[in-house]
């Protein structure tokens, strides 16, 4: 992802954040038959306050990847979408994509089984904790035996990234007025373009620079 200096992003704790909120991430990796991608959720190394994330691909993922034995690229993908030049108002503009984003390089650690199960209660805790009627990983109708085989149908990972190129494009280049405009027709709700998401980081971004003038 090419840098630009206007649009870096490289406070830890908001690239955190932004693995907190989009854990479905992309793994892209080089090897001898040409570039392979996969999708899977990660999560942030509990025991770490830096950028650690932690996850597991299906085998024979780890296979086609080279798991542990090359670098490999997390692609987290934030809140993005259209913005429309009749958003600015009546100047010579073109239509833009704003988006927040992070890549995170390194050369993964493999986990034990004993720490990949626990990865993968994590896993399932982060998303069923939000239902009704959670399921988690060891309750029944689970038993032991199937929790250990799907333990062994999955390679769990560690990655502590040496590189991170983070970007939010969020309007930065353009006055408050239009940002808040911009922000006001994502959040209106009608129309294809409206993403109230990308709205809130927006609104997010603009306050904290307006509180750090």
């Amino acid at each position: 992802m090419r840098q630009n200096p206007s649009f870096a992003m490289t406070d830890v704790g908001e690239i955190r954040r932004l693995i907190e909120q989009n854990p479905w991430v992309t793994i892209v990796s080089s090897t001898d038959a040409g570039l392979v991608a996969s999708h899977y959720a990660v999560l942030l190394d509990e025991g770490r306050d830096d950028l650690t994330v932690v996850g597991h691909v299906g085998k024979p993922d780890d296979l086609i990847h080279g798991l542990g034995e090359r670098e490999l690229l997390v692609v987290v993908q934030g809140p993005h979408g259209y913005v429309s030049p009749g958003w600015y108002g009546d100047t010579a503009s073109v239509p833009t994509w704003n988006f927040v984003s992070a890549h995170l390089s390194g050369i993964p650690e493999i986990l034990s089984p004993e720490e990949n199960l626990e990865v993968l209660e994590r896993l399932v805790a982060r998303f069923e904790n939000g239902m009704p009627q959670p399921r988690l990983m060891w309750q029944p109708p689970n038993d032991p035996d199937y929790v250990r085989r799907l333990e062994r149908g999955t390679a769990g990972f560690r990655l502590t990234p040496t590189r991170v190129v983070a970007k939010r494009k969020l309007s930065q280049n353009r006055s408050d007025e239009v940002v808040e405009t911009v922000i006001a027709e994502l959040e209106a709700g009608s129309g294809p373009y409206a993403d109230p998401r990308l709205a809130g980081e927006m609104r997010r971004d603009l306050e904290t620079r307006r509180a750090a003038r």
